[in-house]
């Protein structure tokens, strides 16, 4: 039963060697390890203020990235409606040239007719002319066949010509 109830000697050499062992773990060891927990804290509150500046700086990033979209979105906008007056006003420019080329192409076309018109005319009239003339001819030979038909002729002729 020694073991159960201990002896006031072994309770003496217990307190003076743990009053050693704490005086050595002071000494040596007590500082080095608040000096580590103390560092370590100081590392963890580092961390922890690191890791919420980095947060912060990720959140003004995505709130910049977000406005760099937005202006981009903007001035694809922008882009795109210059574009778009770009191309309106091409076709604008492409169909006014297109009608004024299609009118000088109409006149012209009116202006050829017009000319071959008038030659066609002209040339009717000159084949008009020439029957008329070969008609004449034709019947003013079968009348005047005979002499007393033709000096009557001459002189109803110099009758209408009246000689100022």
């Amino acid at each position: 039963m020694g073991f159960v109830t201990p002896d006031y000697g072994t309770i003496f050499w217990m307190v003076i060697i743990f009053g050693v062992v704490l005086f050595i773990l002071k000494k040596f060891a007590w500082k080095p390890i608040l000096n580590a927990l103390k560092d370590r804290e100081v590392s963890i509150a580092d961390a922890l203020s690191s890791a919420d500046k980095a947060r912060k700086e990720v959140e003004g990033l995505k709130s910049d990235h977000e406005r760099i979209i937005a202006e981009a979105r903007k001035e694809k906008d922008v882009i795109l409606k210059e574009a778009k007056e770009v191309k309106d006003k091409i076709l604008s420019e492409a169909k006014t040239q297109a009608a004024k080329e299609g009118q000088k192409i109409v006149e012209s076309a009116r202006q050829q007719i017009e000319a071959e018109k008038k030659a066609a005319i002209n040339e009717m009239k000159e084949q008009v002319t020439e029957l008329s003339v070969m008609v004449a001819e034709k019947i003013i030979q079968k009348e005047l066949k005979e002499k007393n038909v033709q000096e009557n002729m001459v002189q109803d002729l110099l009758k209408d010509l009246k000689l100022k």
